[in-house]
């Protein structure tokens, strides 16, 4: 006669209503973070007037929840750099960055964002990627208020699907 064995289970490993409750409340908090996004615009050169236009009437920005530009990096969590970035401005950007809470997405707009466009000088940061991590580009010089809206969607898309850790095993 084989004797029964008695599984043990260890007291930290997650449940299965746990792994069912975290994963769906990612989807949830996901979701609610895709449509809620408020963006700092730190818009430094020419591509302001393009700025302007995503958030008129015709492509109206708040369709996608990313309408209401907040003017304090603390109330923002999607860090817009538009035009030119110079050597000069570079830390106040750093510091921009390092004020936004938690979770922080940025989206580098237009050429002289993206790779320094044509200022090929010593003035001009080649890309802010040298400063902060960029997570979307919006190429163009300007860009078209259509190819940031698909940024803007992209970059929902990417929220949508990314981890959330606000309930950890513990709670």
């Amino acid at each position: 006669m084989a004797k029964a064995t008695i599984p043990i289970v260890s007291a930290h490993a997650p449940s299965p209503s746990f792994e069912y409750f975290s994963t769906k409340k990612d989807e949830f908090v996901g979701w609610a973070r895709k449509f809620s996004l408020f963006p700092y615009p730190f818009v430094t050169a020419c591509c302001a007037m393009e700025f302007m236009a995503v958030s008129s009437t015709p492509y109206d920005t708040d369709r996608f929840g990313a309408a209401l530009p907040r003017f304090s990096p603390r109330q923002s969590d999607l860090l817009m750099v538009v035009g030119t970035l110079t050597h000069k401005q570079a830390p106040v950007l750093l510091r921009v960055y390092e004020q936004m809470c938690e979770p922080k997405w940025v989206m580098a707009f237009g050429a002289c964002a993206t790779s320094g466009g044509f200022y090929q000088n010593y003035a001009a940061v080649a890309g802010i990627d040298r400063i902060i991590p960029v997570d979307i580009y919006v190429p163009g010089c300007p860009p078209r208020p259509e190819t940031v809206i698909d940024a803007i969607m992209k970059l929902q898309d990417r929220i949508a699907g990314s981890r959330h850790p606000i309930i950890t095993k513990t709670f």
